[in-house]
């Protein structure tokens, strides 16, 4: 019969204090920050001809998009499923909210799309969280 050869004591690798980093959540929140970003300084342009504030500005808003998707994405897994749910909505809704509201409609009219973005984004991420999580 074959068995497992016995190792020697001390001779495995050592870890070196470095946790894991997934790449997927990194390059899903560059991702969409990009698309926000471009989003953003379009909204901000307004037809007008593309200056340097309309790209800060662009790259700004794109910056704090991924910055908060990425930590929701690294701190979220640590949640409650509702809360983790709804920490993804209230982020998806303020950030749809935000961009209607650059359309020069009312705060109204741009609260209760984010609303209505906040509340359908969440339940999705609770369903997900619920059925896909222990």
């Amino acid at each position: 019969m074959a068995h497992a050869a016995p190792t020697a004591p001390g001779r495995h690798l050592q870890a070196t204090g470095t946790e894991h980093v997934s790449k997927g959540p990194l390059t899903r929140a560059l991702l969409l920050g990009l698309v926000y970003g471009v989003w953003a300084a379009f909204m901000q342009r307004q037809t007008g001809p593309v200056d340097a504030g309309n790209v800060f500005y662009g790259i700004l808003c794109g910056a704090i998009f991924a910055a908060i998707m990425y930590t929701l994405a690294r701190v979220g897994p640590r949640l409650m499923q509702e809360l983790h749910a709804a920490a993804y909505g209230a982020f998806g809704g303020i950030a749809v909210g935000y961009l209607y509201s650059m359309a020069d409609h009312s705060i109204l009219r741009s609260c209760w799309v984010g609303f209505i973005v906040g509340v359908g984004v969440g339940v999705t991420a609770f369903y997900r969280y619920h059925m896909r999580e222990p």
